[in-house]
């Protein structure tokens, strides 16, 4: 891929070269900036609704729910990977359609019908609907490793449950969690689906770019310098990520 954005493509045929323009025609272009932007906003947005909305859930199959309770709720957060993403974001079109099943549901109290469909909100539910079984169970399993003792003399030391969780539980079980926020974020980050079937793909994301720029005059060039600036990225963000989860206090 390194060297395929060096290429060139002449008559719609891509030939060997060792040339920068597809660097500086890509980079120097305002759009490529903003969908750039925008992808990691809609990127961080999503980690951060999904660690958010995955913690309470985790935190009590974890320190609530029995052990048989605990394995079943893993076996059916399992479940969904049992079937393809694109059908579950076809099942979501037809929810947040303008006459879908929620749009209906609130007409029956006189609301609506609201366009959740073709929006950055539509784009966000995708997101969820990838990431957010991945991360309870990564959650769970990080916080089943807190030792209980500390948590029971953090009690006994007149510590509330608030000030318990945020002082001993999630610092404890930080490297878990930061685990499960960078997989949120690769898969967010990289995402085509949701954004194109449920976002309608105005403004383009980066991986919906990478497709339009390769059937624009066969630029594949062209794309696979967007996608190099995609796994620089990333691994900047899990590199960072992952030193800070292994980060020791002093």
């Amino acid at each position: 891929m390194i060297a395929m954005s060096f290429f060139i493509v002449k008559n719609y045929r891509m030939e060997a070269a060792f040339d920068w323009g597809n660097w500086i025609k890509t980079l120097g272009r305002p759009i490529f900036w903003d969908s750039y932007f925008l992808t990691l906003r809609l990127a961080f947005g999503a980690t951060i609704l999904t660690t958010l909305f995955a913690f309470p859930a985790s935190f009590f199959l974890s320190f609530h729910a029995s052990e048989t309770f605990r394995r079943w709720a893993v076996f059916f957060l399992i479940i969904p990977f049992f079937t393809s993403y694109l059908v579950r974001i076809f099942a979501w079109q037809v929810i947040l359609a303008q006459q879908g099943v929620i749009n209906a549901g609130l007409s029956l109290f006189g609301l609506g019908p609201y366009t959740m469909l073709n929006t950055m909100f539509g784009t966000m539910i995708g997101y969820l609907t990838l990431c957010l079984p991945l991360a309870v169970i990564l959650q769970t399993f990080a916080l089943n490793g807190v030792d209980r003792r500390l948590v029971e003399a953090a009690h006994n030391l007149g510590c509330g449950k608030f000030h318990t969780i945020f002082a001993v539980i999630l610092p404890l079980a930080k490297t878990g969690f930061v685990v499960a926020a960078v997989f949120c974020f690769i898969l967010s980050f990289g995402d085509f689906v949701a954004p194109y079937y449920l976002g309608g793909s105005k403004p383009p994301t980066l991986s919906i770019m990478i497709i339009d720029t390769s059937k624009s005059g066969q630029q594949w060039p062209r794309a696979a310098v967007v996608a190099l600036m995609m796994i620089v990225t990333l691994m900047g963000v899990a590199f960072s990520a992952i030193a800070y989860a292994y980060r020791r206090r002093r």
